[in-house]
């Protein structure tokens, strides 16, 4: 494959794509799309194109953000990560900004052809993710919580899809969940991260716990969300137990990636609790898409 065209390609992170299309996919259930059941027309739809709008509006959103981010961080990865597409030379400084920039853009874009709400919503997570790139994530505290804040953004845009967001509190679970994937990844570099990992673990829990709970309030049918959440909480915590006892940069990484790719999961375990079963597994039909992308470009 052109060597140019896979600079650009890991540039934009695939692997965790699946991951952004998966929050917008249980933002649309938070939303009430499938309250009453799925209709038979859905297909072909309005409701049905506009969530495909949202699908691709938050690709292009986090693809534009970590593109960016890598702009951002150019003379850091001249230094930490020279195998990266820019410093290596094989994507061009301009280049990359230009990348990153339309990218953003058209992702801000396709949200306004859903309603007005959905672009706001977009506009809003656009600058959340600019925020990080160019400052937050220099701080130890605020850029865990500014990239968690992207998050619960991006769900609120799949809630928006309705325009309904009673639900909105639940854009705080997605925030403390990445808060701790990020307080992980400050060890990729040099290791030494013992203690961000056990604070990782007990805001694991919490998840956990939260999404059980509003499992519990919403749903008669606890025991799908519950399954859903166990396979979550398997994925997670067993690299992060590695990562605490062999505390290297290499079983970091992974503990990291495994944070990023369960998303998909974790994603999952709240749409069921506001839809069926059946809907939590066409989310978690972009678990292998993503381990499979996992394998030939890098999720951090």
């Amino acid at each position: 494959m052109n060597r140019t065209f896979l600079g650009y390609a890991r540039l934009a992170r695939p692997a965790n794509l699946p991951t952004a299309a998966a929050d917008i996919l249980a933002g649309v259930a938070i939303g009430g799309i499938f309250v009453g059941g799925l209709q038979t027309d859905f297909l072909g739809s309005e409701r049905f194109f506009n969530v495909i709008y949202l699908i691709f509006s938050s690709v292009l959103l986090y693809a534009g953000g970590v593109i960016l981010n890598d702009v951002f961080d150019f003379k850091i990865d001249q230094v930490e990560r020279p195998e990266r597409p820019i410093p290596r030379g094989i994507v061009p400084y301009n280049s990359a900004a230009l990348y990153g920039g339309v990218t953003l853009t058209v992702g801000v874009l396709l949200a306004f052809l859903v309603s007005v709400t959905s672009g706001m919503v977009a506009v809003a997570l656009a600058f959340a993710i600019l925020l990080y790139d160019a400052i937050a994530k220099k701080y130890d505290f605020f850029g865990p919580l500014s990239m968690g804040l992207c998050r619960g953004i991006n769900l609120l845009l799949g809630m928006s899809i309705l325009n309904d967001f009673s639900f909105w509190f639940m854009a705080f679970i997605p925030i403390v969940y990445i808060f701790a994937i990020t307080l992980i990844s400050r060890g990729e570099v040099h290791g030494e991260n013992k203690n961000h990992i056990v604070l990782a673990g007990v805001l694991y829990g919490t998840v956990i716990l939260a999404v059980a709970t509003m499992a519990f309030l919403h749903t008669d049918a606890l025991l799908f969300p519950l399954l859903f959440l166990i396979l979550f909480a398997f994925t997670v915590f067993r690299p992060l137990i590695r990562a605490h006892s062999i505390n290297s940069p290499e079983n970091i990484k992974k503990a990291v990636m495994a944070g990023v790719i369960a998303l998909i999961l974790l994603d999952s375990s709240i749409a069921v609790a506001f839809s069926d079963w059946w809907y939590g597994l066409v989310i978690l039909a972009l678990l292998p898409v993503s381990k499979s992308l996992s394998k030939l470009f890098a999720v951090t």
